[in-house]
């Protein structure tokens, strides 16, 4: 394979003008590839939540990290492979072209610049989605506040209410509903114990008392409620900091997939810049 670079230098290699003020960055170029990458990546985003995938995007209310799949995986791979080959690409085919420079030298300032143009689109992405996470939690707290002013405090939503209320499940109609302080202390106990590596035998046994007292049950069937609810609310702990793992590593894997892409595009775009053939 021989690389056949069509120039006409007018200086001799090595020149002090060529290599002492110019600066190896195309910054022009590295800020209009990473921009173009940055619009692309959120697009591509929003059309794989388009597609049903509401887990790539951060703001996206009621999405659990337990939906997890191999389509969002694969399209958050997909979205940041192509915007950084476009980004890089842009970046190595909008550059000043560098004359009385060595291939080689041309091909490593290439690499960096669509390097560069990766690291600046992911910094804006980022940036982005960021701010519009923030802007959107405000409202949702907003409302949220509003509300619960207007709501009873057994309406608030709280992290472990569900498993709370699944304690006190019964089949007693006339069962005093003004219980919002046994509740309270029962999601206390619960949020506590379930982040330990055994949970309090002392505060099992209060809660088998407790669920017993208000649903009517008998002791036996009270401890077994309570086994069964710790159970199930480590699992789902555990579940979501699992699905929440996956989606880093990938996200790791995918990040890396895209600044090697835009490296690479930034080379071919540079070739195609210089009229480079390969032969």
């Amino acid at each position: 394979m021989e690389i056949v670079a069509h120039s006409t230098p007018s200086e001799p290699v090595g020149s002090s003008h060529n290599h002492g003020t110019h600066s190896g960055i195309a910054w022009g170029a590295v800020l209009g590839g990473s921009v173009v990458a940055a619009a692309f990546y959120i697009t591509l985003l929003s059309l794989g939540a388009g597609f049903g995938l509401s887990v790539l995007l951060p703001w996206s209310s009621g999405v659990s990290l337990t939906k997890l799949e191999t389509g969002v995986i694969v399209w958050l791979v997909f979205a940041e492979v192509m915007a950084s080959a476009l980004g890089g690409y842009l970046t190595g085919r909008l550059r000043v072209k560098w004359v009385l420079i060595h291939t080689d030298e041309v091909h490593f300032r290439d690499t960096a610049n669509g390097f560069l143009s990766w690291a600046v689109a992911l910094v804006l992405s980022v940036s982005f989605l960021l701010s519009t996470t923030a802007s959107m939690w405000g409202a949702d707290r907003g409302q949220i506040r509003s509300l619960t002013e207007s709501a009873s405090s057994e309406d608030v939503v709280k992290p472990h209410l569900y498993y709370v209320d699944k304690l006190f499940r019964s089949d007693r109609l006339e069962t005093d509903r003004n219980d919002a302080i046994a509740r309270a202390e029962a999601e206390r106990i619960l949020a506590k114990g379930v982040h330990e590596t055994q949970f309090p035998v002392s505060d099992q046994d209060y809660l088998s008392r407790l669920t017993a007292a208000k649903t009517g049950i008998t002791q036996a069937e009270a401890t077994r409620r309570v086994s069964d609810v710790i159970a199930e609310v480590r699992q789902a702990e555990e579940t979501t900091q699992k699905a929440a793992g996956r989606l880093l590593v990938w996200t790791f894997l995918a990040l890396m997939m895209g600044a090697f892409s835009a490296s690479f595009a930034a080379t071919l775009g540079g070739r195609h810049r210089d009229h480079v053939h390969v032969a």
